[in-house]
């Protein structure tokens, strides 16, 4: 049976200065995400909708409050978890907020980073990848450069996981 955890992911955009913010897990090495960059957001909470949900995390991990966002597209992960649980992910990208971003949490430090070098991170190309230097989940390199294309229609994927890695990936824009 299939019963994900639901969750938000939100890449935080500052178009003027062309940089996202990024958290870099390094702050407890036992964490499934140490030493990896990725968006903030985390687990829906009970009776907590998804912009509610988008709202607290980014509060609680950036101490900013939303002012205009966007939903990118979801993805189903199934296996994704530590112990193989199944994820429900919905994916945003934030235009705009309020409020001055820390340079730490609680999961690691807080880095704006530039939106090329973050697509770098993305490419095809291994060496391209490589030299981005910018180490994320595997998975991610497949959906990012749909959070930030012209494209206006969401993206809705499936990415599959075993062993901490990613064996499929499929996705249809509506």
């Amino acid at each position: 049976m299939y019963r994900p955890i639901v969750g938000t992911l939100a890449y935080v955009w500052d178009a003027f200065t062309d940089t996202v913010l990024l958290v870099h897990r390094n702050a407890r090495d036992d964490d499934e995400h140490f030493g990896k960059y990725n968006g903030l957001g985390g687990k829906l909470e009970p009776n907590e909708d998804l912009v509610s949900s988008l709202r607290r995390e980014l509060r609680e991990e950036a101490s900013i409050e939303l002012t205009t966002f966007a939903l990118r597209g979801s993805i189903s992960w199934p296996g994704f978890g530590a112990n193989g649980e199944d994820w429900l992910g919905f994916i945003f990208v934030v235009h705009s907020w309020s409020g001055q971003v820390p340079a730490l949490n609680s999961e690691g430090t807080l880095s704006w980073v530039a939106r090329a070098r973050l697509l770098d991170a993305c490419h095809d190309d291994p060496a391209i990848r490589a030299a981005a230097a910018l180490p994320m989940w595997e998975g991610d390199r497949h959906f990012l450069p749909m959070v930030f294309d012209a494209d206006p229609m969401p993206f809705w994927g499936v990415m599959p996981y075993v062993g901490g890695r990613p064996v499929d990936w499929r996705y249809c824009r509506a």
